[in-house]
């Protein structure tokens, strides 16, 4: 699949976001758009984005309204999770250091806006939320426009390839191990390629090439998944398990565990 990166990027989609308020016995109501509540570039996360030279100021501004991040009131990052219809699903919390890396020193795991929501509230019943790919509420414009759609794992990989790649309309699953033919089935009128993290027996790339040959039966184009870091990266790349910022950032620092 021959992708042509364009330079010149998507508008913003301004469309109102609702969330999903707890009220009575956890049934869920239309209100007010929540991510607006937390849009903030002040989390470590932005700036470090800014700092270790991944992107301009104004870049990662303009990436912080595309995907509008939010801050919460520990200093972490919101991932908001909105979906094509512009209904905001949940928020991943997740904290980094300044060296744009995750933070996993204690009290800083990953954590989900709708689990701390229900814990203010005091809720204890099942509140089920589907989680979709971080990034989905562009399809729209994916469509309009006629760009192809690339998935990556990370949510910060997505966010800095919006900026140098806005040839596609760029997308995140949020894990190694959540892609699946559901989280893929709202891209099915797409074109879509895959940019899986590398690893050193490459299993990451054979699971997600399999899930995308199964779930390319229901799509209107085959899905691509990309060889670049298989063909490209090195025996200690692969050790690391980079991704493709990794690979073109290969001066930043380093993966801690």
């Amino acid at each position: 699949m021959n992708l042509n990166f364009q330079n010149n990027c998507l508008p913003i989609n301004y469309v109102p976001l609702y969330r999903g308020t707890l009220i009575g016995e956890g049934n869920i109501t239309e209100s007010l758009p929540v991510w607006h509540e937390f849009l903030s570039t002040d989390s470590v996360f932005c700036q470090a984005l800014v700092g270790c030279g991944y992107l301009t100021r104004e870049q990662m501004a303009h990436a912080a309204q595309r995907f509008r991040l939010g801050r919460s009131s520990d200093g972490g990052v919101i991932f908001w999770q909105i979906d094509e219809t512009a209904r905001t699903r949940d928020g991943k919390i997740m904290f980094y250091r300044s060296d744009c890396h995750r933070d996993k020193s204690p009290g800083k795991h990953p954590s989900w806006y709708l689990a701390r929501l229900k814990a203010a509230c005091g809720f204890t019943g099942d509140l089920p939320v589907e989680h979709c790919l971080f990034g989905l509420h562009q399809l729209p414009l994916a469509r309009k426009y006629g760009r192809p759609v690339a998935v990556v794992e990370s949510e910060k990989t997505a966010v800095i390839m919006s900026e140098l790649k806005p040839g596609c309309v760029w997308m995140a699953t949020g894990g190694q191990g959540n892609l699946s033919e559901r989280l893929l089935s709202p891209l099915r009128e797409q074109r879509v390629v895959l940019f899986p993290d590398t690893d050193p027996d490459g299993q990451t790339y054979r699971r997600w090439r399999d899930v995308a040959r199964e779930a390319s039966a229901d799509f209107l184009y085959p899905i691509y998944v990309s060889t670049l870091l298989e063909d490209e990266a090195t025996a200690e790349q692969k050790q690391q398990k980079i991704d493709i910022i990794d690979y073109l950032f290969p001066l930043t620092p380093k993966k801690q565990a």
